[in-house]
């Protein structure tokens, strides 16, 4: 089991014990099928029983397993015909976000998102998935494209947060998200948002005002990562596990309090252990949603996205205890 996880170990260990006999029974020609059998139908139980029910610390690593599918992964996978666009034409073109035109079956649609690297080298030239206001500008301006073409737009979110340094903040860091927020609520196309892994504070929200939002299984979506979650609230970011329990930052967490619409299903062990079949889950997704988005006026879909985020986190006073 290759790239298992800390909590795999011991599916890992036992299929290991499995291929083991396997080989050794070839080799020496003989008969261990009723003993395989047994230690198969243990694998099918342990596997059961750590995957039916992960803790939110196993689903964070799972969001963070360096093998989980990227924004580029699932726009090969999942479109076709893709075209990259770059640059914001203000100051320069941003890898931390890649976008461009692509097919959804034969739907022609726009699509953009947060894309961390595969490696050091990669990771250094994305700044590890952390956008630059130009991120930012980039995806408004090819969303305002997609406007003026009447293609829907998917947006796939997967960041820790913007960039947080000085230079981001010279060149507007602030302003380039709420222009985002605001011009995003404005668009007269189908929105659809898909968290494929961290969703965390501004960053994610820059893509993430969509007439459908929708998470993957494991993914996690958050005003704060859980590390400055927990530097803020106890002062040591060594605790950010135990931020995390209390923070409500799971796919089931987020559609329970309404801040989602779906939850696309993920293979057992996670995305990374299945891109084929992965893709073709959010596929049709993404196609169920869009067919229906695609029978609203302009007028309509812009109402829906106002009436979406307007009800979040909604507090009726008059039935509020005294």
């Amino acid at each position: 089991m290759a790239g298992e996880l800390p909590f795999e170990q011991p599916i890992a260990e036992l299929r290991g014990k499995i291929d083991e006999l396997v080989k050794f029974g070839a080799e020496k020609q003989i008969d261990f099928s009723d003993e395989i059998a047994r230690l198969e139908e243990r694998y099918k139980a342990l596997e059961e029983e750590i995957y039916s029910s992960l803790s939110v610390k196993q689903k964070i690593q799972i969001v963070k397993s360096p093998q989980r599918p990227t924004t580029l992964d699932y726009i090969q996978s999942v479109f076709t015909d893709f075209i990259e666009l770059h640059g914001d034409r203000l100051f320069g073109d941003d890898q931390a976000i890649v976008g461009g035109i692509a097919k959804l079956g034969e739907i022609p649609v726009t699509v953009m998102g947060h894309q961390k690297g595969r490696d050091t080298k990669d990771n250094l030239a994305r700044n590890f998935g952390m956008p630059h206001p130009e991120g930012f500008r980039k995806a408004l301006r090819l969303m305002k494209q997609a406007d003026k073409f009447r293609r829907p737009i998917v947006t796939f979110i997967d960041v820790t947060g913007a960039y947080p340094g000085s230079s981001a903040e010279e060149r507007g860091q602030s302003e380039a998200i709420a222009r985002n927020l605001l011009e995003m609520s404005l668009l007269r196309v189908p929105v659809i948002c898909v968290v494929i892994g961290e969703g965390g504070s501004g960053g994610a929200l820059a893509l993430g005002v969509g007439n459908r939002v929708l998470m993957l299984e494991h993914a996690i979506y958050s005003v704060i990562s859980p590390e400055g979650a927990a530097s803020i609230l106890y002062k040591d970011s060594s605790r950010a596990m135990e931020a995390a329990e209390s923070m409500k930052i799971t796919a089931q967490d987020i559609l329970e309090l309404g801040v989602i619409d779906d939850i696309v299903p993920e293979p057992r062990g996670g995305a990374h252990r299945d891109l084929k079949k992965q893709a073709e889950l959010l596929r049709g997704k993404l196609l169920e949603h869009l067919q229906v988005l695609s029978q609203m006026s302009p007028d309509e879909l812009k109402e829906d996205r106002y009436r979406k985020f307007r009800q979040i986190g909604a507090y009726d006073f008059l039935q509020a205890p005294l």
